[in-house]
């Protein structure tokens, strides 16, 4: 069994994903680290995550690079959006999202084209969204707590400009799948957005 999880940034995807995960005994997969490693390592050469050959040099980045806190910075998030528009970038990453997904007993991924790309066949696909304004201040709040000085309203700013960046891209843009259940998350807490995406799943595979 595939479970995709798209939608945008700090919409609660990762966080459902991890739970659901657990819940039915299946790896996860936060593909967006891939990405965010991605950019980070570009930035680390030195290059430009616009530029599609720099970008894509920076696909060869070290394992290690993984498990970098620095992957989870605002910083560090926007480079992941401006080299995932590369349809380089998403084609040398898009064998190890396959292989992961397509792994005997199935698992769980969650991104922005993981239903309509990575693993259109899923046989559970959710999308998972949230308006700007709660977004922004789920992030300030994970921001703040970590110790990492930051803006409200730059925050929100950074999150309209990404989303632009990641729905109109050529290659792969962020769009729910036709048949994935959306699910808003706007004013749901963390355990009634986890809760109502196990129902959902639950009723799905029925």
């Amino acid at each position: 069994m595939i479970i995709a999880v798209d939608g945008p940034t700090a919409s609660g995807k990762g966080t459902i994903a991890m739970a659901l995960a657990a819940h039915f005994s299946l790896p996860h997969l936060d593909t967006g680290l891939l990405y965010r490693a991605v950019g980070l390592q570009c930035a680390l050469n030195g290059g430009n995550p616009d530029d599609p050959q720099d970008a894509l040099t920076a696909c060869d980045f070290p394992d290690h690079l993984i498990a970098d806190p620095e992957l989870r910075s605002e910083a560090t998030g926007g480079l992941a959006s401006r080299v995932s528009v590369h349809p380089e970038v998403r084609a040398a990453l898009y064998d190890l999202q396959r292989v992961f997904a397509t792994q005997p007993g199935g698992a769980v991924l969650d991104g922005r084209d993981i239903g309509t790309v990575i693993a259109p066949e899923a046989e559970v696909k959710l999308f998972i969204t949230a308006s700007v304004p709660a977004r922004a201040q789920r992030r300030y709040d994970e921001m703040r707590a970590a110790g990492r000085p930051v803006s409200l309203a730059e925050i929100a700013a950074d999150l309209e400009a990404r989303d632009a960046r990641d729905s109109s891209r050529a290659a792969a843009p962020l769009i729910a799948a036709p048949d994935a259940l959306v699910l808003d998350t706007s004013t749901a807490g963390r355990e009634e957005a986890i809760a109502e995406a196990i129902r959902a799943v639950e009723l799905l595979l029925q």
